[in-house]
């Protein structure tokens, strides 16, 4: 797979635009802000609670994809004594919302942020998410300014967490920074960002956690055009992730220190799920050694090759079971995120995750060694369930607009034959299961007058990509 490959969705425009209000229909999502909502966001705009400590002298910097506007963090890394320093700046949205107040209630309802096509469904109204709590560049912002001091090693060494005023210096955009650094003619702090990061992945390594490196697949919507993209990952996405996990675990340490907070769990997976990704990587011609574990094969993989994205895409299986975990006294029964083999939290994106203010907030709070506000442990309990349901919400409103989206793509290419692999079986009818198809890189429904061969290369046809139902449909060809 090249490093981006866009194709063109050949639909009409009018169904897939219907196609978008449909799906928003039937997951009844909300749509504009309640009218005094989008006041109080006006008025607390104007007004915002910025703190005493100044430091506008840090020469932070956002990088996000280029249209992004709603900016949760911004960052600068620089050699210290002891190994690096990490200067971590995250929008304090509590400098603007008040517990109980319309935007607050409001973005309890919503959760999270919500992303498909162009129809993004905001957790805040934009005069904050886009405009006042955004660290734009220029621009004066209070912040919660995290400064971790790593060793030579890049283990933590201290954890600091303080309101702040701050003020980015730039808005740069992953591809922008990667183009630079490939010649040679970057910022040295991008030399820096990569030293951090390969060595919090040698960490990750050695504790046996993983990060799948998963292309993004993109939906651009263009004067109603559509064009669908898969895009390999740059390196400085994989160092600037890193930045942000090491700031959710971080947070972790300080809560479960604390014996106060919210966790983000994971389950290691059962037995049989690995297995059957075993299965996957041989139907996709994928050699997996008996005796190599799930992290090593996960970094043998090649992100730029199809039949290794479609591996890549069966692994977030194993992922599911994620879930929030709110505790005060007494420690989850199972705090591990079991992909990152650590304790973690997620802190660093209020402006998206409804979550993320209050974990900041209890960071804050430790940090100073004063009580966490008691408008932060009466939300606390109720948090997973909140998220949960955000969550799965989210994941239908994307996975619908990605159905969408494939089946557009394909509606013109029924009756064609395409190579894949069989990689499941439903249970109650063995004719029936889901096909990996390599090019494109799709996992699709497959059914087949016999019962489908599990784990083989097979050929499939087309019989039905119908963007109206959101259905893309294969059978195994005679």
């Amino acid at each position: 797979m090249s490093t981006t490959r866009r194709i063109h969705i050949q639909a009409d425009d009018e169904v897939l635009a219907q196609g978008m209000r449909d799906i928003q229909a039937e997951l009844k999502l909300p749509q504009a802000f309640p009218a005094e909502v989008e006041a109080a966001a006006q008025q607390s705009a104007a007004n915002p609670r910025l703190p005493a400590l100044d430091r506008t002298d840090i020469p932070l910097i956002t990088i996000d994809p280029p249209e992004s506007m709603d900016l949760d963090q911004a960052m600068y890394v620089e050699h210290s004594d002891a190994g690096h320093r990490v200067y971590y700046a995250i929008a304090d949205v509590a400098a603007f919302v008040t517990a109980g107040d319309p935007i607050d209630l409001e973005a309890n309802r919503r959760g999270e942020t919500l992303y498909g096509a162009d129809a993004k469904i905001p957790l805040h109204p934009k005069v904050l998410s886009e405009g006042a709590t955004s660290l734009l560049p220029g621009q004066l912002r209070p912040a919660l300014l995290w400064t971790i001091e790593l060793d030579k090693i890049g283990e933590i060494a201290s954890i600091d967490v303080r309101r702040a005023r701050v003020s980015s210096r730039a808005k740069l955009n992953y591809a922008g920074v990667q183009q630079l650094i490939d010649a040679g003619t970057a910022d040295p702090m991008w030399a820096v960002l990569r030293e951090i990061g390969e060595l919090r992945q040698q960490r990750e390594q050695k504790r046996g956690g993983i990060s799948l490196p998963l292309p993004e697949q993109e939906i651009d919507v263009v004067d109603g055009q559509w064009t669908l993209a898969f895009r390999a990952r740059l390196a400085v996405e994989d160092w600037n992730e890193q930045i942000s996990l090491l700031t959710g675990m971080a947070a972790a340490q300080l809560m479960v220190q604390a014996r106060v907070g919210l966790l983000r769990t994971l389950p290691e997976p059962e037995a049989q799920s690995l297995q059957r990704l075993r299965i996957t990587a041989q139907a996709l011609g994928i050699d997996w050694a008996p005796a190599q574990n799930y992290p090593d094969f996960i970094r043998s993989l090649d992100p730029t090759r199809d039949s290794h994205v479609a591996m890549l895409t069966a692994c977030t299986t194993v992922l599911r079971g994620a879930g929030y975990a709110a505790f005060n006294g007494e420690l989850p029964a199972q705090p591990m995120q079991w992909a990152l083999a650590a304790e973690y939290t997620h802190a660093t994106a209020p402006l998206r995750r409804l979550v993320d203010r209050y974990t900041g907030e209890v960071c804050v709070a430790l940090c100073a060694k004063q009580p966490v506000p008691a408008w932060v442990l009466a939300a606390l309990p109720g948090l997973p369930a909140t998220m949960q349901a955000s969550g799965h919400r989210a994941r239908q409103y994307e996975k619908a607009v990605l159905d969408l989206a494939e089946a557009g793509m394909l509606a013109s290419r029924v009756g064609e034959s395409f190579d894949g692999a069989i990689v499941e079986v439903t249970q109650h009818d063995p004719r029936k299961g889901v096909v990996i198809v390599r090019d494109p890189a799709i996992e699709a429904n497959v059914s087949s007058a016999s019962a489908l061969p599990l784990g083989a290369d097979v050929r499939v046809t087309l019989v039905e990509a119908d963007p109206g139902k959101r259905v893309t449909q294969f059978e195994l060809a005679g």
